[in-house]
């Protein structure tokens, strides 16, 4: 059996996979993500996840990639990681004044077989207004810079979330039935 690579360095993409009782290593990919060029929120994570599996797979003869893309949008602008504590602040408080959409785009690399099946999932996330206070109080227990829009949904985030439409994995960074009929694709069953 090929061996099972995830091409990330994020811990919740990491925590996701070991809960589905999956064996895999981590190549981290070299790949650059792209945040604009192409038409859709859709097609960028798409080809950024492929990208990345790609990096990836060609640094091996065989094995499965798993590489995945998220990006924030709200009010027609991808939201990013924040740079600075003062960028953190605001961007959370747009997002809890905004509903906003998480994109995740999703590549399943065969490398022996030389195939890639890509998927994407979109989520809509409602917030309740957060204060500056509670922002700042959320920021001295979770750091803002390791997570798109500088917050996870996961842990004491979840208490800002007043409802969601879609996939609750998807907005933590890896939609995980969406990912097992990608990996149906290239023979490997979750069950």
């Amino acid at each position: 059996m090929q061996p099972l690579i995830l091409a990330s360095r994020s811990p919740a993409r990491k925590k996701l996979l070991a809960q589905l009782g999956l064996k895999f290593q981590v190549i981290v990919s070299d790949s650059v993500e792209r945040s604009r060029g192409y038409r859709s929120y859709r097609q960028l994570v798409i080809k950024n996840a492929q990208s990345k599996a790609m990096s990836v797979a060609g640094r091996l003869d065989r094995g499965i990639i798993i590489a995945a893309d998220t990006v924030v949008v709200v009010s027609k602008k991808i939201i990013g990681k924040p740079k600075t504590f003062a960028a953190a602040v605001r961007t959370l408080k747009k997002l809890s004044r905004n509903p906003h959409w998480v994109y995740t785009g999703i590549a399943v690399l065969d490398v022996w077989r030389n195939r890639c099946f890509t998927g994407y999932e979109k989520t809509k996330i409602y917030m309740y207004p957060l204060t500056d206070t509670q922002i700042k109080r959320y920021f001295e227990k979770v750091s803002p810079f390791d997570k798109a829009g500088g917050f996870a949904i996961q842990g004491l985030g979840a208490v800002f979330i007043d409802r969601i439409e879609g996939c609750y994995y998807n907005v933590v960074g890896l939609p995980l039935a969406h990912l097992a009929k990608l990996l149906s694709k290239v023979g490997r069953e979750i069950f």
